[in-house]
């Protein structure tokens, strides 16, 4: 039978957004000193890829303000607006997609505001006539259109005459009588016809929202509005700059809210300039601040002894969590971090190579941890199973990136075959400017590309700076357990007395001879 540690370490929530806001407590893990950065009322970008933490920070963000007496509108922009693709597609004019995609925001957040005003109503000292008019006049606001083209206007009066005339003849007693009656009237009748040609298009009135909002805020009782909006860079990229236009001329300036963003840094656009030396959108460092990135954080090389104790509470926390919630004995539910890794791993160094393995990013690491206890079982993690695990998460995860695109494959085997297989490393320098390269960028986001350190030397071009990248451990695992030279691998045991692969750790020593030039690929592809 499998034991309870492993049960539950296959067992862990993968996603923040769907569990409930007391496990994301518990099993938040603050990592250096990110929560002191988002704790700042400053506007601020949340930058990190895909799994690194982002919206566990911001739910946690989220929950800590309110405990403190603060209101949040937590917005995943993923779930803004209808399901008919409106803001991918080509057919419409890109004002009539960031139109429709500002009032859609606008909207998910006036609708959250109603909630947050009906929640507090019984508190007196709020203003609640004065809020309920504000989100009304807010709707109001948003909900207007405008129609650009041609409008036609015709008008036609007609003159009208009515007449009417009438007798009557009586006898009487009296003798005989005669009535006549005439009657006539005139007036005249008016049509007027307007006829509006052309597309019917959303119109964004910056001054008037950020006027409402100004308002909203006035009737709050000391209470500072936090807005944290999710999955940024699932907004197309051309629509970034208006949709972040919108906040720095409506919300921004209004004392008292405070915006949080998350998005993924090379997959976001929020500034572009435009004629007459103006800009639209928000410019980074004094707009809003760029100056927490969650790829930093946790780079096992930068500091293992840092990346070891962060890990080991996640884990710890999120099986000890998922244990008392299922009502495992509490013999099986370790006390602490240090009994949780002694129970679940054989070694200390198996332990370690979930760490690397996870390469900074905690859902990796949950994934990795969850598939070495599958392959465990009855027993503890070994180093084994945490590489077969690594290796299996790589196909299942990353590699669909990869295979996708010929080129963007051609480029990752390389990597592996021209500079990693010929220096004995898995890391190399690229120049600043090839991150740029969609190509690269395409590996990075995929997290089979890891940025280790930033602004090295080269040993060959000492007065350039460039970045220093590492290729995901379960790739290298994946792509060199047939492709490599057997020189690459050294025996090393496990404490079972089986052989494992050796995977080369981020020597920057080796790293500084490993320069990556993307002129010498694509000349080979050229010539192939």
């Amino acid at each position: 039978m499998t034991t309870p540690l492993n049960t539950a370490l296959m067992q862990m929530h993968r996603r923040a957004e769907i569990v409930s806001p007391s496990i994301l407590n518990q099993t938040f893990v603050n990592v250096g000193p990110l929560m002191a950065l988002l704790s700042a009322t400053d506007h601020q970008i949340l930058y990190g890829r895909r799994g690194t933490g982002k919206t566990h920070a911001l739910l946690y963000l989220a929950s800590t303000v309110e405990s403190a007496g603060g209101w949040t509108l937590n917005v995943d922009l993923r779930q803004v607006g209808s399901a008919t693709g409106t803001y991918s597609d080509p057919a419409l004019s890109i004002s009539e997609r960031a139109s429709r995609l500002l009032l859609d925001t606008m909207g998910s957040l006036q609708s959250r505001m109603v909630d947050l005003v009906l929640a507090a109503a019984e508190d007196e000292a709020m203003n609640f006539d004065g809020a309920m008019d504000a989100v009304d006049r807010l709707a109001d606001a948003i909900t207007s259109v405008r129609v650009r083209g041609n409008v036609e206007l015709s008008s036609a009066t007609t003159d009208v005459t009515h007449g009417a005339n009438s007798s009557g003849l009586s006898i009487g007693t009296d003798g005989v009588s005669v009535r006549t009656e005439s009657s006539s009237a005139s007036g005249q009748s008016a049509t007027e016809t307007v006829v509006r040609s052309g597309q019917e298009e959303h119109a964004v009135h910056f001054g008037d929202l950020g006027e409402v909002l100004r308002e909203f805020v006035d009737t709050l009782p000391d209470i500072r509005l936090w807005i944290l909006l999710d999955e940024w860079s699932s907004v197309p990229l051309e629509l970034q700059p208006i949709l972040a236009d919108l906040l720095r001329r409506c919300v921004f300036p209004v004392a008292g809210i405070t915006v949080k963003i998350a998005a993924i840094e090379h997959r976001s656009e929020f500034y572009r300039r435009v004629a007459g030396g103006q800009y639209q959108g928000i410019e980074l460092g004094s707009d809003a601040m760029a100056n927490a990135d969650l790829d930093d954080f946790l780079v096992f090389s930068n500091d293992t002894d840092h990346a070891q104790s962060f890990f080991q509470e996640l884990l710890f926390r999120h099986c000890s969590t998922l244990m008392e919630e299922i009502g495992s004995d509490a013999s099986d539910i370790p006390s602490d971090a240090d009994e949780f890794v002694s129970t679940a791993f054989k070694t200390g160094a198996a332990f370690t190579e979930l760490v690397r393995a996870a390469e900074g990013v905690p859902r990796d690491a949950i994934n990795v941890a969850s598939l070495a206890a599958q392959y465990a079982d009855i027993d503890q993690i070994g180093i084994q199973e945490v590489r077969k695990a690594a290796r299996a998460w790589y196909q299942r995860d990353k590699e669909p990136a990869v295979t996708s695109d010929p080129v963007v494959e051609r480029l990752l085997h390389w990597i592996i075959d021209e500079v990693i297989g010929s220096r004995r490393t898995k890391g190399f320098l690229l120049a600043p400017e090839g991150i740029r390269d969609p190509n690269i960028q395409t590996l990075y986001d995929g997290r089979v590309l890891h940025l280790l350190r930033r602004g090295i030397s080269s040993r060959d071009d000492p007065g350039i700076r460039f970045n220093a990248y590492g290729l995901d451990f379960g790739c290298y695992v994946h792509l060199t357990a047939a492709r490599a030279p057997m020189t690459l691998f050294n025996a090393d045991l496990d404490g079972t007395g089986e052989s494992a692969q050796e995977v080369p750790s981020d020597d920057y020593r080796s790293i500084r001879t490993a320069r990556l030039d993307l002129d010498d690929f694509y000349s080979s592809l050229e010539g192939s």
